[in-house]
């Protein structure tokens, strides 16, 4: 293994065996260690080295990605523009058609007091039943593979053209077989060619058959039966369109905490932001788009322990605070300068996520130890306990009657509450810890985050689900926006997804630079606000 002159041996008589010396023996296995300890300096350099070169490799395809997606959607714009022109003068000369043409094309006689309209609503009809079936039909002189689909989408489709995609992040990744055999046969075209993920991207345990069509995108939303079937979810006309759906997201502020935020919240009117990280709260005015410092700190914690949330009464003069230690905090905001006013103790050593009842009389809290803690606030004191989970309870949200508790644990469950008999009502349990919740204002939906990657949205009274695959790994947090239509997840996977309730097509998508750990959106849904592990807050505005 190693050459002889390396170790030189002492002189032995014909046939006897090696011996050594205790120093000769220490000296070789030190000559064979630094041995050892060079070559593994060797490969360890070499790795970096490939690491180094498949990151500009990702940073390569990431950019020729979005060069060749832009030039996709102009051609699409272009194709779209050529298309209704033509299909502007194939109408103008249908009305130009009199009688006499009209009998030539069908080769009978007018119908006798058939009235001109109607044969020429006939001869239109004629006109589409021989190749104009609609405007995305007509023939062009751009490739098969440029050609539109339908506008309003099965699950896998490039959906909303009207939308102009104004960025990458608007895309929806995928496209089912659905969708591609709706196009052919209608349009006799192949649909868009998309992207396919590499494979770390791509949905684990579905079915080949489920996962979408050869050279298309994989499908992403499933909807999935009492029975545990699965299938792409055919998305209606209105899934990217419409009053209060978003086009997408706009970056227009950045907030340096300086530490890890772990938790985030937005005051109604749209002014201040709350960021949390370790040991204080970080009050920010986003009304002054230059303001790159917080307005005021509130020291909560001890200087190590983590805020894991922060909640603002309605009324926006209190702040209610939780974290990495027993206590949870009450601040009054409306004092010239913020103090605390009350403090609420438990026997769990954390606090993991609160909610605050729609009458702002009693606050919600879970606990490291499983249980749920209620507080009454004008008293400032410990009414109740919801038992059951068996693991922390990890996130929490309340239903806009506040009637029902909905929360999620690190013991793979989910369960509902009825705050006025004080009792659990359901348990739903799954493969995967959950790490977020919400449950939509406006529907009898609840959207689960899982340490699994999965998305899962329930219908509270129904045993259906629909369960959503663009997360690459665990989902974080999740908030519904208020008007109940759309709802956004981040993930570990630097991901804020935007999607559509409570079927999933995916709105728009942004990735940031580390996980993204929290978030909320304005009462009037116009802002996103994120917190992620590179020591900032990020501000979105919502596009419409």
């Amino acid at each position: 293994m190693f050459p002889q002159s390396r170790h030189p041996t002492p002189h032995q008589a014909a046939g006897q065996p090696f011996k050594f010396t205790i120093p000769e023996s220490l000296d070789r296995i030190k000559e064979e260690f630094q041995f050892l300890q060079a070559q593994y300096h060797s490969l360890k350099l070499e790795c970096e080295k490939l690491a180094s070169e498949k990151t500009e490799m990702q940073r390569h395809y990431v950019m020729y990605y979005e060069m060749s997606y832009g030039l996709n959607i102009e051609m699409h714009k272009q194709v779209r523009h050529f298309h209704q022109q033509q299909v502007a003068q194939a109408v103008e000369r249908a009305k130009q058609v009199t009688m006499a043409e009209l009998n030539a094309i069908i080769g009978v006689r007018g119908l006798p007091g058939l009235p001109p309209t109607v044969c020429i609503t006939c001869f239109h009809i004629l006109l589409l039943s021989a190749g104009l079936r609609t405007p995305l039909a007509v023939p062009g002189p751009y490739p098969a593979p440029f050609g539109m689909v339908p506008h309003a989408g099965m699950n896998g489709e490039l959906t909303s053209p009207g939308a102009a995609y104004a960025s990458l992040h608007n895309m929806s990744p995928q496209m089912s077989a659905a969708a591609a055999a709706a196009a052919v046969v209608a349009y006799g075209r192949s649909p868009m060619v998309g992207f396919d993920p590499p494979p770390h991207m791509r949905v684990p345990g579905i079915p080949p058959n489920l996962a979408g069509i050869p050279g298309g995108k994989p499908a992403y939303s499933f909807h999935v039966t009492a029975d545990g079937q699965m299938q792409p979810v055919p998305f209606p006309p209105d899934a990217l369109i419409g009053p209060g759906i978003p086009r997408h997201a706009r970056q227009i502020n950045t907030l340096n905490h300086g530490e890890v935020v772990c938790a985030v919240t937005i005051s109604n009117p749209t002014r201040h932001v709350y960021t949390g990280g370790k040991g204080c709260v970080k009050v920010w005015d986003i009304s002054q788009p230059g303001n790159k410092s917080p307005v005021s700190q509130l020291d909560c914690l001890n200087r190590d322990n983590y805020i894991r949330s922060c909640k603002l009464l309605p009324d926006g003069c209190t702040l209610i605070v939780g974290g990495e230690a027993s206590t949870l905090s009450i601040w009054d905001l409306a004092a010239p300068t913020p103090r605390i006013k009350a403090e609420l103790t438990s026997s769990a050593p954390a606090c993991y996520a609160l909610a605050i009842s729609p009458d702002s009389k009693v606050c919600f809290s879970c606990c490291s130890d499983g249980n749920i803690a209620v507080w009454d606030l004008h008293n400032q004191t410990l009414v109740r306990q919801f038992q059951g989970h068996t693991d922390g309870a990890s996130c929490i949200d309340i239903s806009n009657d506040g009637t029902k508790l909905w929360t999620g644990g690190l013991d793979n469950t989910v369960r509902s509450w009825d705050l006025r008999e004080g009792r659990q009502l359901q348990q739903h349990d799954f493969t995967s810890q959950i790490f977020s919740l919400g449950y939509c204002p406006t529907g009898e939906w609840l959207a689960v985050g899982m340490e699994s990657s999965n998305v899962e949205v329930l219908h509270v009274n129904k045993p259906d689900k629909y369960q959503l695959h663009l997360h690459e790994s665990c989902v974080l947090s999740l908030k519904f926006a208020y008007c109940g239509k759309w709802f956004v997840s981040t993930g570990k996977d630097n991901l804020l997804n935007a999607w559509r309730t409570p079927y999933g097509a995916s709105i728009f998508q942004s990735k940031e630079s580390s996980s993204v750990l929290s978030c909320d959106i304005s009462v009037d849904d116009k802002y996103i606000v994120t917190g992620s592990g590179d020591k900032k807050a990020t501000v979105y505005e919502v596009i419409y």
